[in-house]
């Protein structure tokens, strides 16, 4: 019986499982050190805020596995040997296969930063880091202060986090506004502000030097690099980004470049071995897409696509048209299609905010044709279908705006702002759009 080893328990390695289980009788393996089953690991940081238990992370029970013949093997792999077809653990014990999957995911950028590994210093990736955390900041008696080094979605997640808990942060961040290599101004504008009112102590263009040591090596302050100021603290969180975890195949012959070379069809350039999620990188990015994307819903597309592969149906990875979605403390964000930092030459933006300063969309386009390119949303929900559906039929600009009350997925009696959007859109615009009839009646049914 063919066997096929999964190394990564994560939403890419499980959902290769149970798509390969659905199309065949193979022997199947799942490899993983991190935890014995698996859980969502956008949901950690609602188990330190106190909104659900870890078990209440854990999408399927225990007895799934067996049921479905899908083997749990603990461990953590040192390397692989693709001529024998083997993999290694730290322990030296060997398991061969006939097929070999590598999905496991990213890991914490560490810069070589003087006391980067003491006690105290954790990254917010991994359940050890969660379990990290709950060791050296489960209060704010225990932890007077914490300090966040690198912005982006992780970071400002970590600092909700520990601000759940009344503990102080200060959240060191190198660039001169927060996440503005992907939020246009005026979005990254809104988030500044949105860190500032929840009292965390926001710090721009500044890089961490080193983290200082205490008697016993943990960690008791860091220094930041263009000031010389030493900032005293119980817990240090390294958010600057993660990267391909796969050390355990650098010196293997199989291609690395940041992450694990893939093809189209997720295949390394080792007949039978196979990488998915954060850790794969493709040889040439998919369309606007990034080589490596450390996204959850493609490495679910990533598993369902190579479990065809595996089992006979051999067929390209298609990750359809960009989304995102993430939350900044209290203001949710999503995006379609693409809205860069900086707008091209062939590109015309609209901007609209709510007088909260807490709602925006923030819409791009093409300056000749109209076609939409895509949007940013700010506390207002929108839904995917219908970006996903003007995308892919290359609609104008006119036609999302005629649309976009259809578009929206805020709850039952919140209020709705497309009348004010469009009417701000033709002022700038010279343009008459009017929210069709359907839509009309969506907004004033509420």
């Amino acid at each position: 019986m063919e066997h096929v080893v999964i190394i990564g328990n994560g939403i890419s390695g499980v959902t290769a499982a149970r798509h390969i289980r659905k199309l065949s009788d193979k022997k199947i393996t799942i490899v993983s050190g991190e935890t014995d089953y698996f859980f969502s690991r956008t949901a950690l940081m609602y188990i330190y805020m106190g909104h659900m238990k870890f078990e209440h992370t854990q999408p399927y029970e225990s007895w799934f596995w067996k049921k479905n013949r899908i083997e749990l093997k603990k461990g953590f792999v040192t390397k692989v040997h693709t001529t024998e077809k083997e993999i290694e653990f730290t322990n030296g014990e060997k398991l061969s296969f006939d097929k070999l999957i590598i999905a496991t995911g990213s890991k914490p950028n560490k810069f070589g930063w003087p006391g980067q590994d003491l006690k105290g210093v954790m990254g917010m990736y991994h359940k050890q880091d969660l379990d990290s955390l709950e060791k050296y900041a489960p209060d704010n008696k225990t932890c007077k202060r914490a300090v966040i080094v690198g912005g982006g979605l992780i970071g400002i997640e970590l600092a909700e986090m520990l601000h759940s808990r009344n503990i102080p942060v200060t959240f060191l961040v190198r660039e001169n506004s927060f996440w503005n290599g992907v939020l246009p101004a005026q979005e990254s504008a809104m988030i500044n502000r949105e860190i500032l009112e929840n009292h965390i102590d926001l710090r721009l263009g500044v890089n961490l030097k080193e983290i200082k040591a205490d008697a016993n090596g943990k960690a008791k302050s860091v220094v930041i690099a263009e000031t010389g100021e030493e900032i005293a603290c119980d817990v240090v969180g390294l958010t600057a980004g993660v990267s391909p975890n796969i050390d355990f195949i650098k010196d293997t012959d199989i291609e690395t470049g940041r992450g694990a070379k893939v093809n189209r069809f997720l295949e390394t350039n080792i007949k039978d071995i196979y990488a998915i999620g954060d850790c794969a990188e493709q040889h040439e990015a998919i369309g606007q897409r990034r080589p490596i994307e450390a996204v959850w819903y493609t490495g679910r597309m990533m598993g369902e696509t190579v479990a065809q592969t595996i089992c006979g149906n051999r067929i390209e990875y298609k990750p359809g048209h960009w989304f995102n979605s993430a939350k900044f403390i209290d203001i949710e964000y999503q995006t379609y299609g693409w809205v860069w930092a900086q707008p091209k030459d062939n590109e015309a933006r609209f901007y609209w905010e709510h007088e909260s300063g807490k709602k925006c969309i923030h819409i791009n386009y093409d300056k000749k044709s109209k076609e939409f390119i895509g949007i940013n949303t700010f506390g207002i929900r929108m839904r995917h279908e219908f970006f996903d559906k003007v995308l892919t039929e290359k609609r104008t600009v006119e036609y999302v705006l005629e649309h976009l009350a259809d578009a929206n997925f805020d709850p039952e009696f919140y209020k709705l702002h497309e009348p004010e959007i469009v009417a701000k859109f033709n002022k700038e615009n010279n343009t008459n759009i009017q929210l069709k009839k359907k839509s009309w009646k969506r907004i004033f049914s509420v």
